[in-house]
């Protein structure tokens, strides 16, 4: 038990290496590439040189990503990744030998449909009651049987979910970038399709999500909806681990629109929540592991923390209430004391090159947490 905490441990550096890379060099590519779109917009021939650096770093992104995971041993890689196409062809499948039932195929195909319906659909309301209706149904049983259909159906949801939104933002960018020259156009959609499809099937899914009208808000909402049933449910655990493996999603979410980034900070704000309050209980029992912990809270830092120092929180319409931003601070506070000294070191040195870079957004104020850490740098050099 030991030798396999230690090995978790060792490559914990390795494993956050590519959040750590990809976060900065995206933000500092943003940050640069708002001054040149500027530029661009008045001297027409700069809009092909912006295409082709667009270009250039999402290939930079993509290879980076295949490069560190080609170097990861298997005991690093996330428990849990986002839903698979290949490995379940039907539409109702769920994991874990419960699908037989007819509880679970109807629980997964009404949630199904919702992901389906756009929320204009009038039909979007009724369906989605049912859903709600069906997990509290099997929740108050509080039979093991049912408590597995529900846990089951809503980690798959959640997952398939995940990867709509993913394909729907990917999308977006393509829109975004669709009024470029033919030649630089055709190279951007090649490498923004190439950020979200690692699966063949990705097409397909990106088919789906343009006929059945469900655009990247709608989805983001659907996670935290479904995050907060699985909470609920008792198995809140398996959200924030699939949270904090979208490390594609997260990078993709600091190039969205100032809205889909609100909604994206919500679910964020709410699974950090609920990823401290599930370590607190973990410490009083002494259940669970606590390695396999450690590396979802650094995988959840590394990989959101960026949006949430990036996103506009707005004056008009705030993503979050100044209660809720003191206390997601609170939290991201107490989330980086827990780790090891240099751990602390990665997520505040990303945490600072971010916050430095948005001078929109003073949140999340993570100076105290700073302070303290060069404090204790002081007094391990001291020691040593």
């Amino acid at each position: 038990m030991d030798m396999d905490t230690d090995m978790v441990e060792n490559d914990a550096p390795s494993a956050t290496s590519p959040f750590l890379l990809r976060s900065t060099a995206s933000s500092a590519f943003i940050f640069a590439d708002k001054s040149f779109f500027n530029l661009a917009e008045r001297f027409k021939p700069l809009e092909i040189i912006r295409y082709v650096l667009i270009t250039s770093f999402l290939f930079f992104l993509r290879l980076v990503s295949f490069l560190f995971a080609a170097d990861l041993p298997p005991k690093s890689q996330p428990r849990f990744s986002t839903f698979n196409p290949r490995k379940s062809n039907d539409l109702y499948a769920v994991t874990s030998g419960v699908d037989d039932s007819g509880i679970s195929r109807a629980l997964s195909q009404v949630l199904s449909i919702v992901t389906d319906l756009p929320v204009s659909s009038r039909k979007y309301a009724i369906v989605r009651s049912l859903a709600e209706r069906l997990i509290e149904e099997n929740r108050r049983e509080d039979t093991h049987g049912l408590r597995e259909v529900n846990r089951a159906v809503l980690s798959s949801a959640f997952s398939r979910t995940l990867c709509s939104l993913e394909a729907a933002m990917v999308e977006l960018g393509k829109d975004r970038v669709g009024a470029g020259p033919a030649p630089v156009q055709y190279l951007v959609k090649r490498v923004l399709r190439a950020v979200g499809s690692v699966r063949d099937e990705s097409v397909n899914r990106r088919e789906d999500v343009n006929r059945s009208g469900n655009p990247a808000e709608k989805l983001a909402a659907e996670l935290l909806w479904l995050a907060e049933k699985m909470v609920v449910c008792g198995f809140g655990e398996e959200a924030v681990e699939r949270w904090a493996s979208a490390s594609n999603l997260a990078s993709l979410s600091l190039l969205a629109e100032p809205r889909l980034q609100g909604s994206l900070v919500r679910v964020s704000a709410f699974l950090f929540k609920q990823a401290r309050e599930m370590e607190l209980a973990s410490e009083e029992t002494g259940e669970g592991n606590e390695a396999s912990r450690k590396q979802t809270k650094m995988k959840m830092l590394m990989s959101w923390l960026p949006l949430l120092c990036q996103a506009t929180n707005g004056t008009d319409a705030p993503v979050l209430g100044i209660s809720e931003r003191a206390e997601l601070e609170k939290v991201l506070e107490e989330t980086v004391e827990t780790l090891e000294h240099k751990e602390q070191e990665q997520v505040l040195s990303l945490w600072l090159h971010h916050f430095a870079h948005c001078p929109s957004s003073d949140w999340p104020n993570l100076h105290a947490s700073y302070s303290r850490w060069c404090t204790d740098s002081r007094k391990l050099l001291l020691l040593h």
